[in-house]
């Protein structure tokens, strides 16, 4: 029996780009860095003050009962779920409420509860926490919101793997799509990660940009922080067939490894295997893929590692490719990151246009792929991965192809 496809019939964003997918998708073809000075996240006193940051919420019509249950990873996946359910023209209802579900990636938790409450505990000497604490902080929170807001009774959990965490999140949803327990899954990932005390964690690593994100320049000299969330409705072809739903792309499939090695150094072999298990559980080869979304963060390792495991896979291929890192523009969205990336690869296959690496100044021998520099560049995108390798050598990569 044929394995069901899976469709991507609608899409949903917000991160220090914009709002909405288009917002998002034009600043990513313009080649706009979000990365600047965070004014609006309780940062205090740290020293490195960049960040990818949401200047402004968009106007979400939560009550005020609501939000007081809700952290900020938690709001933003609600924000992008809620747009990516209008795109796809999809009403839950009492019709279909229990074969809708949804599967929400997350890296960290709800960051900025638990700076509130130990500020409040340990500094000003408050005798309780407040009572939302544990909802408000769980990883599962924002799968719970999106669940509860649309009305969704279909299986609905958290994905947690660090940065590979969106990844795993669409590689779940179309397990779940597949195994027949949801006919439609809303997934993706949410983080907010801007905060005192996680921000001195990353300081602590020296993994952290000076002044800017600059993947695979030889320059570089580290992440950068961002925050957003990303959502993609996903169902079966023959779901969406029936329905009229507009198919954006085909989820085409995922590979997933381990580098069963180091806590936070990288291996070349579980990238490599990833994006191998990756094609072949899309049905692709390597000749089929015309863009990359490098996992790309910007630190010295992680690029020229990433750079040595995509020849390893592609050979000859490689020279063909394009790559970029839009982590050069968003940041490094933690748990977000693989779907905004995705948004990324949909709407290159979509548009025919390759998204640049934004801030690269300087070629590096270690890193001479096609990095896409700076200026989008025009060409047909038959099919996409996207890459994303998180501490504890956990790899996710998704592909994505025309409909």
């Amino acid at each position: 029996m044929a394995r069901q496809r899976i469709a991507v019939t609608g899409i949903g964003g917000i991160c220090g780009l914009g709002n909405t997918v288009p917002d998002i998708w034009r600043a990513m073809q313009d080649g706009r860095s979000a990365i600047g000075e965070i004014t609006n996240a309780p940062i205090h006193d740290l020293k490195n003050r960049i960040g990818a940051e949401i200047k402004a919420l968009p106007e979400h019509g939560l009550d005020r009962k609501r939000l007081m249950t809700m952290d900020r990873f938690s709001l933003l996946a609600v924000i992008a779920a809620g747009e990516a359910l209008r795109h796809a023209g999809l009403t839950v209802d009492a019709s279909n409420t229990t074969r809708v579900g949804t599967v929400v990636g997350v890296g960290t938790f709800g960051v900025e509860c638990v700076e509130e409450n130990y500020r409040a505990l340990f500094l000003e000497g408050k005798p309780r926490a407040s009572v939302f604490s544990v909802p408000r902080t769980m990883p599962s929170a924002p799968a719970g919101q999106v669940s509860m807001q649309y009305g969704l009774r279909g299986p609905s959990f958290a994905v947690t793997s660090a940065c590979a965490s969106s990844n795993h999140a669409l590689a779940s949803a179309a397990d779940q799509l597949r195994l027949g327990r949801a006919d439609v899954m809303i997934a993706g990932g949410a983080d907010a990660p801007l905060a005192y005390g996680l921000m001195k964690g990353w300081e602590a690593l020296r993994a952290v940009a000076r002044e800017t994100c600059r993947p695979f320049s030889a320059d570089r000299d580290g992440l950068v922080i961002g925050e957003g969330a990303g959502m993609l409705v996903l169902e079966t072809f023959e779901h969406a067939t029936a329905r009229g739903a507009p198919i954006l792309a085909e989820l085409a499939g995922c590979g997933m490894s381990a580098d069963a090695g180091d806590i936070v150094s990288p291996t070349v072999e579980g990238p490599t295997s990833a994006m191998r298990a990756c094609l072949a559980d899309a049905g692709l080869s390597t000749g089929d893929i015309d863009y990359i979304n490098a996992h790309g963060t910007g630190t010295k390792a992680n690029d020229e590692i990433e750079t040595a495991a995509i020849r390893r896979t592609f050979g000859a291929d490689a020279e063909r490719l394009s790559v970029s890192s839009t982590k050069s523009m968003h940041g490094h969205c933690m748990g977000a990151s693989g779907a905004i990336e995705a948004i990324a690869c949909i709407m290159a296959i979509r548009d025919g246009v390759v998204p640049p690496t934004a801030n690269y100044r300087e070629k590096d021998p270690a890193c001479d792929l096609d990095v896409t520099p700076n200026v989008a560049r025009r060409r047909e995108v038959r099919a996409a991965i996207s890459n994303a390798f998180a501490f504890g050598g956990t790899n996710a990569v998704a592909a994505f192809s025309k409909a």
